[in-house]
């Protein structure tokens, strides 16, 4: 099962957060593997995807804010374009689009920053959008300061704590067919800083070297866990061989209703509404031409399925309709 923990380091202005997305992850390949339309993800494209989805769950949970998280990476490579959506409640869902062939092994730069146009936006979406309120959007380029080209996700996600939210944080992910998952750590913010968890700890002058030390000492523990150990071991394990010697208070994990967990707002009901509003011409005429109608969820790659029964019935009234075989009326 899919499971978030979250801790912080007694004494110290530093916390952090593990996540592995197991079943929910799966979902996600499962269902764009049994798209006829586009098949499996390359594997180099699922294993971006897998840490975007990863890291997206560790920021949506480390902030105040009732809303959709959407991190997107876009730019000039065969990848054109991709997205890791996280509800406040940790539903989550992710989609690539790919317009070219991804060569086994391409990282980053190959993929997606091609000819240095590659970004990655932040955007927040409120739940209750007020009149005339825009969503919260931080972009940044995937390159560093000095214009080289970040090799891997866990530095992009780096640079833009950095840039757009004045964070320090360290970041570690992994995935692969089976597990997508991250470890955070993050120095809290000075008192007065705007970032996106809107959270704030008061730390004097005098105490800001130490505090500094802290947290580069703590950072550089978290950068030695290897990839194979994120994927591979239980949290309890990371955190036990990462941090024996620090005094970590651990909060209750998150997991099922209240875990991370797969879930996409499309449906057969919606699909139809969506035919029903092209119109029974436009319908019957793709019926001719294809013998059904074919959609999918870009997000999730469900297809639904219609053929001529089925369009026929969306555009029969329901009082004129036969029941269908198996239906009680």
């Amino acid at each position: 099962m899919s499971e978030l923990h979250k801790f912080i380091f007694d004494g110290l202005p530093v916390r952090g957060q593990l996540v592995r997305l197991t079943d929910a992850w799966q979902e996600v390949l499962r269902r764009r593997a049994a798209n006829t339309q586009t098949g499996a993800y390359p594997p180099p494209v699922a294993e971006m995807l897998g840490e975007m989805t990863a890291a997206a769950v560790l920021m949506q949970s480390n902030i105040k804010f009732d809303g959709a998280l959407i991190m997107q990476i876009f730019g000039d490579g065969p990848v054109k374009v991709a997205v890791a959506e996280v509800q406040p409640d940790m539903r989550l869902r992710a989609t690539a689009s790919i317009v070219g062939a991804v060569p086994p092994g391409a990282r980053l730069p190959e993929m997606v920053n091609a000819h240095g146009q590659g970004r990655c936006a932040i955007t927040l979406d409120p739940k209750n959008r007020q009149d005339g309120q825009q969503p919260y959007q931080g972009v940044v380029p995937l390159a560093d300061e000095g214009g080289a080209p970040l090799m891997d996700l866990a530095a992009v996600v780096e640079h833009y704590m950095r840039q757009s939210e004045q964070l320090d944080t360290t970041l570690v992910l992994a995935a692969d067919e089976q597990v997508a998952a991250g470890l955070l750590i993050q120095r809290l913010p000075v008192q007065g800083q705007d970032n996106l968890s809107q959270s704030s700890v008061a730390r004097e002058d005098d105490a800001g070297e130490a505090a500094e030390d802290d947290y580069q000492r703590i950072a550089i523990l978290a950068k030695s866990l290897k990839r194979e150990e994120l994927l591979g071991l239980d949290a309890d394990t990371i955190l036990r061989r990462l941090f024996w010697e620090e005094n970590l208070m651990r909060f209750e994990p998150q997991a099922g209703a209240s875990g991370p967990r797969f879930a996409c707002s499309c449906s057969r009901e919606r699909v139809a509404a969506m035919l029903k509003g092209l119109g029974q011409q436009e319908a019957d005429s793709i019926i001719a031409e294809q013998g059904q109608i074919e959609v999918s969820c870009d997000f999730c790659g469900q297809q639904e399925r219609f053929d001529a029964v089925d369009v026929g019935r969306l555009f029969t009234p329901a009082a004129q309709q036969s029941p269908q075989p198996g239906s009680v009326q």
